[in-house]
């Protein structure tokens, strides 16, 4: 009889702990919102939100999705999103959760970019960032701490995320190769002191560990177990989508853009930083969408938008569609061409979670490919670290070491990251709140 009690309040507790579509919707809605930062802080964003205060998702399982989507081309930070959604919902919620991360950044993108090419330049909003970039600084930097503080549970991970921070920061070496090295340490590691990887899993599951709704030992859902003849049948549908669209569109110019950003979404690793050196030779050098000046004012509106910094290729999308007077009118030119970027720019990216994501979690108990990804989830720490340098450097001295310090914006980077470390404050309420004092400060 007790058993039976046991089993009805165990059912009722995962019913109490169940996240409705509804409300997952409504935060991925708020998430494209505010996901400012780059992908350090969106990710930074993400893990405060999901792991420390809902709790949806345990550090480890949410490290582990993180791993994978910084192995995929593409940006990392949607993936991860989409991961999770999916994780949570199936594929629709992976749709919603990756759609929505875009999806307001993709709009005002393309609302900037048409007041770009109406009136020659784009829309101010210095006071409202000038509080938030700092905001993002405390943001990024939280995150390597408790990332950090959970992960970096050996001096082997330490060495690792201190020989990652080096690399990006100081040698300049490409992102790919940094986690291609971390990964051959980390499994290095596994085959010497395998019982340094166990010992991860043992320290996460310390006595302040907190239950989340997907935890360190949640089963995989049915919906997530791996099927090689699923994942083939998702490729080959994406495929067919893709290529469907591609006969739909009606003129060259479009069919190339779909070609071209199809090509950068599947072979460029290492964010959109990585991305841009290479779209930039294509769409400035080959095809012409869009001189040099435009692309540098692209990538100036993609810093200050909500979304993936990658969404930059939708400001190209809509010059070029511009240019090339693929629709009736200049509007619609920019509109059509537009969609069709941003479309074949995330498209892969939804296919790479869907047909692999179930994959990487059959490999959760592997240890095999565990001591590589624990690797580099070190790595991770390094290189966010890297950006929350980068960051800095460019919030508190705007104009280069060279120039002024703006110690009011470092003041303002020390008092977001006292209110997120000390007084516990969310994520979202302290961007609200610096952007206010941006506003306040340079109208004053």
């Amino acid at each position: 009889m007790s058993k039976i009690s046991n089993a009805v309040e165990n059912i009722d507790k995962s019913n109490q702990r169940h996240i409705k579509l509804g409300e997952a919707t409504k935060f991925w809605f708020k998430l494209g919102l505010i996901s400012f930062g780059g992908p350090a802080g969106q990710i930074a964003i993400m893990r405060q939100e999901l792991v420390e205060r809902r709790r949806w998702i345990s550090e480890k399982r949410f490290l582990h999705a993180l791993n994978y989507c910084m192995l995929l081309p593409g940006p990392e930070a949607q993936q991860l999103a989409t991961y999770i959604g999916w994780l949570m919902h199936k594929k629709i919620g992976g749709f919603i959760a990756g759609g929505l991360f875009v999806l307001p950044g993709a709009i005002l993108m393309m609302a900037l970019a048409g007041a770009y090419v109406t009136f020659g330049s784009t829309t101010p909003m210095q006071a409202l960032l000038w509080g938030i970039k700092p905001a993002v600084v405390a943001i990024v930097a939280f995150a390597v701490y408790r990332i950090a503080s959970k992960s970096l549970n050996h001096w082997a991970w330490w060495v690792i995320a201190t020989s990652a921070f080096a690399a990006v920061a100081v040698l300049k070496i490409a992102f790919p190769w940094v986690v291609f090295g971390a990964a051959i340490a980390g499994w290095i590691v596994g085959k010497m002191q395998p019982e340094w990887i166990a010992g991860g899993h043992a320290a996460s599951k310390s006595s302040d560990h907190k239950e989340a709704l997907i935890d360190d030992d949640t089963p995989t859902p049915v919906h997530a177990k791996f099927s090689a003849a699923r994942s083939l049948a998702l490729v080959l549908c994406f495929v067919a989508i893709a290529a469907l669209v591609y006969v739909a569109l009606p003129s060259k110019a479009l069919k190339d853009m779909a070609q071209f950003f199809t090509q950068a979404a599947l072979v460029t690793f290492g964010g959109a930083y990585a991305v841009l050196p290479y779209v930039t030779q294509a769409s400035v050098e080959n095809y012409q969408w869009l001189t040099t000046a435009q692309m540098m004012d692209g990538l100036a509106l993609g810093e200050t938008t909500p979304g993936p910094l990658i969404l930059i290729l939708t400001f190209v999308g809509y010059l070029g569609g511009v240019k090339e007077a693929v629709a009736s009118s200049a509007l619609a030119s920019g509109l059509l061409a537009a969609t069709v970027v941003t479309f074949y720019t995330f498209l892969p990216s939804f296919m790479m979670i869907f047909a692999g994501a179930p994959f990487i979690e059959s490999t959760r108990r592997s240890l095999k490919l565990q001591a590589p990804l624990t690797g580099i989830t070190a790595a991770v720490v390094g290189v966010i670290a890297s950006l929350a340098v980068f960051f800095a450097q460019h919030t508190f001295w705007p104009k280069g070491f060279g120039g002024y310090f703006d110690w009011l914006e470092a003041a303002i980077a020390v008092a977001a990251f006292l209110a997120l470390w000390k007084f516990k404050r969310g994520v979202i309420e302290t961007i609200a709140v610096c952007a206010v004092i941006g506003l306040v400060a340079k109208a004053v």
